[in-house]
């Protein structure tokens, strides 16, 4: 893997799209001998989005700096991916692209993720230092035979109607027709283009809660892959929604002064499960972080209702990470 990668995805990508980005990504790093857990994911966050700041790099981008200076800080062997580095502001693009020409022996692999034109000076630096890996917008055809090789890994026999099947229930998102043969993988049988057009009329089951417990645990890997399966057939703002209100639990967790308190402002009862959750988790979370949280969905509520479609789901993933570093205060 070279020090520095390019990863040039489609302008405007789809769901299945940014997966096949992630993956792309994720396969680099593996084959550098690093595991998921030692990536370093940096999504650069769109006009508006950002939680706010002083300062040349505003705060999600600031983990960069340590993570580019010297990849001894960390311990082992880690990977940074600038996710959506196409997003960066000029004067952002100056430092990122400052402390890669900087970088010597022994400092992370860094690979760097667009669907749109990079800004200068970075993309002068990229073009004569980086490896670049052109990612074309996934058509039905290119699907098709991306299911046929999931299936084969799977252990699954389907044909080019059972694939065709796939492709008109799930479209091009790559992600959720994976987790559609999973599904079938399990339950056995002969996979017919019958079957999944009566197995996958709607989306795969999955109730909210999960979304919001891979947040809590801080696993960004999860919580976006569960993000992209609940958004298959679910609408954008029902998933915020949810978010809010979980974190709006956690501001009143934080807020109140007993559990008893917490546990009348919610409507819930002290003793139960839920509720001693909720609670263990606000109190967890620092003021600073539950403020970032809270601006945070209110950008990304507002971007989804004012804003185009094409960035909603780059919108979510922002989130999502995000959420899943205050959450953990780390």
């Amino acid at each position: 893997m070279n020090a520095l990668t390019h990863l040039k995805g489609p302008s405007r990508p789809g769901p299945g799209d940014r997966k096949v980005l992630l993956d792309r990504a994720g396969e680099l790093f593996a084959g550098a001998e690093i595991e998921p857990t030692d990536i370093i994911r940096i999504d650069v966050p769109g006009r508006g989005q950002s939680v706010g700041g002083e300062g040349l790099l505003r705060p999600e981008l600031e983990p960069i700096v340590p993570a580019l200076q010297s990849g001894s800080l960390f311990g082992g062997r880690t990977g940074v991916m600038l996710m959506d580095a196409h997003l960066l502001q000029s004067d952002e693009a100056a430092v990122v692209t400052d402390l890669l020409a900087q970088q010597a022996g022994g400092t992370p692999p860094v690979v760097v993720v667009t669907s749109g034109k990079l800004p200068s000076p970075l993309a002068a630096h990229v073009k004569r230092k980086a490896e670049v890996i052109t990612v074309r917008k996934l058509a039905d055809r290119d699907v098709a035979l991306w299911v046929r090789d999931a299936a084969r890994r799977r252990g699954l026999r389907v044909g080019s109607d059972a694939a065709q099947a796939l492709v008109q229930r799930f479209g091009s998102d790559v992600g959720a027709i994976g987790q559609a043969l999973d599904q079938l993988s399990i339950s056995g049988g002969p996979v017919t283009q019958q079957v999944i057009l009566d197995r996958f009329r709607n989306r795969p089951d999955q109730p909210l809660w999960k979304l919001t417990d891979a947040l809590a645990k801080g696993a960004a890997e999860e919580a976006i892959r569960r993000l992209h399966d609940l958004l298959t057939h679910g609408h954008p703002l029902v998933l915020v929604a949810t978010i809010e209100n979980d974190l709006r639990k956690r501001a009143l967790a934080a807020a109140a002064p007993d559990i008893a308190t917490f546990a009348e402002w919610i409507g819930g009862k002290p003793g139960a499960y839920p509720t001693r959750k909720a609670w263990q988790a606000g109190r967890a979370m620092s003021r600073e972080d539950l403020n970032r949280a809270v601006d945070a969905v209110r950008r990304a509520d507002a971007t989804l209702k004012g804003m185009p479609q094409e960035t909603h789901l780059p919108t979510l993933e922002r989130l999502v990470a995000a959420l899943c570093i205050w959450y953990r205060g780390r």
